[in-house]
């Protein structure tokens, strides 16, 4: 295992094998990952920040390791085989509780990357209940290495407790029903769209509301189907059932009750026609879309067909993509494209990220034209800030955005990974500000399904 628990001259020790030889640890500055931070989270709702000690090499591999959290890995006490059903729903429940007690502060969502305590430590450090949260990156890169799919809890369409609540959903549906509710290759897809059968029917014999709740969580997604409750109200409500004040979690078994012949039966024939029907729609969903302008053309006849199939296929290749561009290419082209105020080529440069940027260039995107359609001018109205800077413009300007002085740092992976890191900082320059903002964004990119590097992750602060 690559995140594990081990010695360290002796010492136990968290561990995480970056499965790079010294030359190559040195050559990718991975070293700069021993300044990422994880958080060890106390059933009282106190947390500290754990940060790594060191690194050694061990059978020629570069091994980060920290102070130690005597726990179980989360995902293996899920997927272990013969483990025990009581065990999982705490292992889970503890590590709800503790993403609820850090809110908003960004912990690691993938269940590979969390330890949990099951006993009190002998000095008392770390109480029953403790959970571990590895640093975020480091540990996925270990994990990636490890074979591990380390997106299949994880939806990456979602942020904070909303993500948190999902991911919780995932693992709870897993452990009441013995099955991942996205099974299919088409896992995203699935996630999107809301494709899974419901747990009412997978496991028939579990608490209604629980299963509810999970199944409410799992549709946080998809905008269509989705409650009003938020993740907040939904993971409240699954610790509200499933433990007490005294930070004891309800037995598996009280969970459950017992269907007669005749509702087991009726259950049984509602999952096949759920199955049935929703296969039915996905298949014939998914054969539309890919298929939409031929069976339209189809209607309208043969010259009618080959005229949208000609426009479609011109789309396609024209629309603007990341294909070819290295990971630093495309952080330049977001920030460029922003500066633009082009926020499709935004769009093609992120998945996953946070969209703030993108907002604020639609909004001014807008602005500017209706302000051109109201004065009848096809002058442009907000001008890109380097032009200005460099025609000698001067604070305040009412028509001057987008960003200057742009300096992109690299900071650990590497192009033949999955995950690679950078630090870009610039000055952003505003037409509602007085002054400019001088921001330093952390962005983490990786490749989509067509190997195209895209930003799935900002982390910005601002001076």
């Amino acid at each position: 295992m690559k995140v594990h628990i081990s010695d360290v001259d002796n010492i136990p020790a968290a561990c995480y094998d970056t499965g790079l030889d010294p030359r190559s640890f040195a050559r990718t500055k991975m070293s700069q990952s021993m300044i990422e931070i994880g958080y060890l989270v106390h059933p009282d709702g106190s947390h500290e920040v754990w940060r790594s000690a060191g690194v050694k090499e061990v059978n020629n591999h570069m091994r980060v390791w920290g102070p130690l959290f005597n726990g179980k890995r989360l995902d293996q006490v899920i997927d272990q085989k013969g483990i025990q059903q009581q065990e999982s729903l705490e292992a889970v429940i503890f590590w709800i509780r503790a993403k609820m007690f850090l809110g908003e502060t960004h912990s690691t969502l993938n269940p590979g990357a969390a330890f949990i305590c099951y006993e009190d430590s002998k000095d008392g450090a770390h109480p029953k209940g403790s959970v571990f949260f590895s640093p975020d990156h480091l540990s996925n890169r270990c994990l990636y290495i490890e074979g591990l799919e380390i997106d299949r809890y994880n939806c990456p369409d979602l942020l904070g407790i909303d993500a948190a609540a999902f991911c919780a959903a995932v693992m709870l549906y897993k452990i009441f029903s013995g099955a991942h509710p996205y099974p299919s290759a088409e896992i995203f897809q699935d996630m999107r769209e809301g494709i899974f059968l419901p747990l009412r029917l997978t496991a028939p014999e579990l608490d209604e509301k629980l299963s509810a709740l999970i199944d409410e969580a799992l549709l946080l997604p998809v905008d269509k189907k989705r409650t009003s409750k938020s993740g907040v109200d939904i993971l409240s409500e699954i610790l509200k059932m499933l433990m007490n004040k005294e930070g004891k979690v309800a037995d598996v078994s009280s969970l459950f009750h017992t269907l007669s012949a005749e509702e087991k039966q009726q259950r049984e024939k509602e999952k096949k026609l759920f199955q049935f029907k929703q296969n039915s729609v996905v298949k014939t969903k998914r054969f539309a879309m890919r298929n939409k302008y031929v069976l339209m053309g189809v209607g309208a006849g043969l010259a009618f067909t080959l005229i949208i199939v000609f426009s479609t296929v011109r789309g396609v290749t024209q629309r603007w993509t990341t294909a070819d561009m290295t990971s630093e290419q495309v952080i330049a082209a977001y920030y460029d494209a922003f500066s633009s105020l082009d926020h499709p080529r935004m769009e093609a440069c992120i998945q996953g990220a946070d969209k703030s940027d993108i907002h604020v260039a639609i909004n001014l995107y807008a602005v500017s034209r209706t302000r051109q359609a109201y004065e009848n001018s096809s002058n442009i109205s907000i001008i890109p800030a380097r032009v200005w800077r460099e025609t000698g413009g001067e604070l305040p300007s009412p028509n001057a955005f987008g960003v200057t002085d742009l300096s992109i740092t690299y900071e650990s992976g590497h192009e033949n990974e999955q995950l690679i890191i950078y630090r870009a900082d610039y000055v952003l320059w505003s037409p509602i500000d007085d002054y400019p903002r001088h921001r330093s964004d952390i962005l983490t990119l990786k490749r989509d399904n067509r190997k195209h590097w895209r930003i799935i992750e900002i982390l910005r602060t601002e001076n």
